[in-house]
């Protein structure tokens, strides 16, 4: 049971005591819901491409991701669910490196070519045991969590080895305008196989309120890992507000939200506080979005930059991936969206402007990026992609590098 959420152990070894003792007519119910339940799966194969102004050799690869999960029907409002996923390289295109994180013997080419966060692996993807009922639903296991736009917490669904976690998670829709959720995180299951799995004791707490004008979200997550020895707490309350509105047949569109942070260090003095800020408006006329927004991961007086340790953070601030940690001096990043159909496909076209949120005497200009992707379904079961992205360093990134990334992949869902 290695690869099984240690969550989970308890139940799973004592479920053939429970099945000897269980009447014949539960027995019977458990047979039909273990039989009558649903497979699926996914298969992405993909080409990634990497050209970054350094020392490193431009990297590529191929690589197939398979998804193979199996959900068991249900009875008196109680189902599981178990979920393999394995990702390989195909016709041996493997140039590229994959973080050893200082641990011997791990990693792929490290220190050789740029890096494609993409290690092969097989292991549970998601393993869990599900209440459901009457607006309230429970899971205990392993399984993806995702929270509103995914900014704090998200199954960076790009990677092939996409996030999970272990965890007791609880959802209730107390009415159609209200819904709760609270989720507790034993461990989290990262993008790199078992190399960077985390044991941590995460608290997750998100409210949702429907109003005629939008949503209006009010969150508390509050993080904690062993780091080095030391527990360090990331605690973060915010509130969230986006909705839509129809005005002479254009679509409005506006999202407001606000978090402030402190992160703590068990058995010392240090203590940094942050904000967060990100307002976006846009409209939606004859068939095409444009979308102009501003976020703001603020700086603690240059020590310490505002942190989202859980979220998908590819989808934001740009896709070469430059600013997977906020750094010291925070970020500002105004961005300008315009998408639309094309043909059978969707298209967009997304720009970047970054800076720090706190200026040094040597870094100012944070550099610029260009995003692009076009995607394209084929029936129910199929789709394709292209996507693009391009950064430029500017005068003091801080010891970023001009940065090339394209990637092609095709899909098959079922």
């Amino acid at each position: 049971m290695k690869n099984l959420p240690t969550i989970l152990k308890p139940a799973i070894i004592a479920t053939p005591f429970i099945l000897l003792n269980m009447p014949i007519a539960q027995a019977n119910d458990l047979t039909t819901a273990l039989t009558s339940g649903k497979a699926s799966g996914n298969l992405r194969l993909r080409f990634e491409d990497v050209d970054q102004d350094n020392g490193l050799k431009d990297a590529s690869a191929l690589t197939l991701r398979s998804r193979i999960g199996y959900e068991t029907g249900s009875v008196n409002g109680f189902s599981a669910k178990i979920e393999v996923e394995d990702s390989r390289v195909v016709a041996g295109q493997d140039d590229y490196s994959v973080p050893s994180f200082g641990v011997a013997g791990k990693g792929h080419n490290v220190g050789e070519y740029s890096v494609i966060a993409d290690p092969e692996t097989t292991e549970v993807d998601q393993a869990y045991l599900q209440y459901s009922q009457n607006g309230l639903s429970a899971k205990l296991g392993r399984q993806v969590i995702t929270l509103d736009n995914h900014r704090f917490v998200g199954h960076v669904g790009w990677r092939q080895d996409r996030q999970v976690f272990d965890a007791f998670t609880v959802n209730y829709k107390a009415s159609d305008t209200l819904k709760f959720s609270y989720g507790y995180i034993s461990e989290r299951e990262g993008i790199f196989a078992e190399d960077r799995d985390m044991d941590a004791k995460d608290h997750l707490a998100n409210v949702n309120y429907k109003t005629g004008l939008g949503a209006l979200t009010g969150y508390a997550y509050l993080l904690e890992t062993d780091t080095s020895g030391s527990d360090a707490a990331i605690d973060t309350y915010g509130l969230r507000f986006s909705g839509s509105k129809i005005a002479d047949k254009t679509k409005i569109l506006y999202t407001l939200e606000y978090a402030t942070q402190e992160w703590s260090m068990e058995d010392s003095n240090l203590e940094y506080d942050a904000d967060y800020m990100f307002a976006e408006l846009g409209a939606v006329i004859n068939g095409v979005t444009i979308k102009a927004g501003y976020e703001v991961l603020g700086s603690d007086d240059g020590d310490y930059g505002f942190a989202t340790p859980l979220a998908t953070l590819h989808k934001f601030n740009g896709w070469t991936d430059q600013f997977l940690g906020t750094g010291k001096l925070g970020l500002v990043d105004a961005m300008l969206t315009v998408s639309t159909k094309i043909g059978k496909g969707k298209l967009a076209v997304i720009y970047h402007d970054f800076s720090p949120d706190e200026d040094s005497a040597i870094v100012s200009d944070l550099g610029t990026e260009w995003n692009a992707v076009y995607t394209m379904k084929f029936g129910k079961n199929y789709k394709a992609g292209i996507k693009y992205a391009n950064y430029s360093a500017g005068d003091s990134a801080a010891g970023k590098v001009d940065t090339d990334k394209l990637w092609i992949w095709g899909e098959l869902s079922f």
